[in-house]
């Protein structure tokens, strides 16, 4: 193999790892996800089926990701956040019809504890405030904070704040 899997990680049949990834303690990756090349998938990660990441992404510790969400790729996903598929959740229903995809794009920064309720695109090199609850779409390179989230300022690729001319 050329990635890690730690022993006590689970991994379903159908699912791409690639390579130089690192999968830790207790983390649970479904079937037919993707995670791609030298990805960081913390302590208790949970990674839903179908879900697609790009490469160079880190997860932090107890991060949800549900069917239905696309990562681009150099995404940080901090400790204990988020991602919701159903916009109407009952416990007695589910199926493919309710599910609504969510899109992360190439570089998306987003803080511990933050919730990215579902039907959202977050732009490229948006950062998402720590215990922010997105339930809109993020431009690229905007700082978002709050709940509901809201744009703040401008950030620049490095996510330092773009100085206003």
């Amino acid at each position: 193999m050329d990635y890690f899997v730690h022993p006590t990680a689970v991994c379903d049949d159908g699912v791409k790892i690639g390579k130089g990834t690192k999968i830790w303690h207790f983390v649970h990756v479904c079937k037919d996800a993707q995670i791609g090349e030298n990805c960081i998938l913390g302590h208790c990660v949970y990674i839903d089926q179908g879900v697609k990441i790009g490469n160079g992404c880190k997860f932090q510790n107890n991060v949800n990701v549900y069917h239905g969400v696309t990562v681009g790729n150099n995404v940080f996903v901090g400790p204990n956040a988020t991602f919701t598929n159903d916009m109407y959740p009952r416990a007695e229903v589910w199926d493919d019809s309710r599910l609504v995809k969510t899109e992360v794009k190439d570089g998306v920064s987003i803080g511990a504890g933050a919730v990215i309720v579902c039907g959202v695109t977050l732009g490229e090199y948006c950062i998402v405030g720590a215990g922010a609850v997105v339930t809109k779409d993020v431009p690229a390179y905007s700082l978002v904070v709050g709940n509901p989230a809201k744009v703040i300022k401008k950030v620049g690729k490095d996510g330092l704040p773009v100085k206003d001319n």
